[in-house]
């Protein structure tokens, strides 16, 4: 009888971790990062420590922030292990050293993505600045 009750509360633990899953997936559909199909323009915009701007703007099909940078004639970047941007155009943002990290904002609201889940849609306008904590 014990061994029953034990299977019963472990298939019911099953049945209950699916549901959640099954669940947080459809809040991730309805409330994730929705992607824009086709050609759009894409303007990025760097400033960099010392309150320089350079601009790319890139026609492109990508559907997420990280491609279009991969796209942008002249735009290099580096990325840590956790695919956090560390170095554009060869300087270098250390939070570690001196709080410093590269804020991203989408037409000058603060991003609510990584690059590699932040949609793209015609016109937007990013912005990739230093900022030192």
């Amino acid at each position: 009888m014990k061994k029953e009750n034990s299977r019963k509360a472990v298939v019911a633990g099953i049945i209950i971790l699916v549901v959640l899953v099954a669940v947080m997936a459809a809040i991730y559909f309805v409330m994730g990062p929705k992607t824009q199909a086709g050609s759009k323009t894409v303007t990025i915009e760097v400033i960099n420590s010392s309150q320089e701007t350079a601009s790319y703007q890139v026609q492109t099909d990508a559907r997420y922030l990280q491609q279009v940078m991969d796209e942008a004639q002249g735009l290099s970047y580096e990325t840590d292990s956790g695919n956090m941007v560390v170095s554009i155009n060869g300087e270098t943002a250390d939070y570690n050293a001196d709080q410093a990290y590269w804020a991203f904002y989408l037409n000058g609201e603060y991003c609510n993505f990584g690059i590699d889940q932040q949609p793209v849609a015609d016109g937007d306008i990013f912005t990739i600045e230093y900022t030192k904590g």
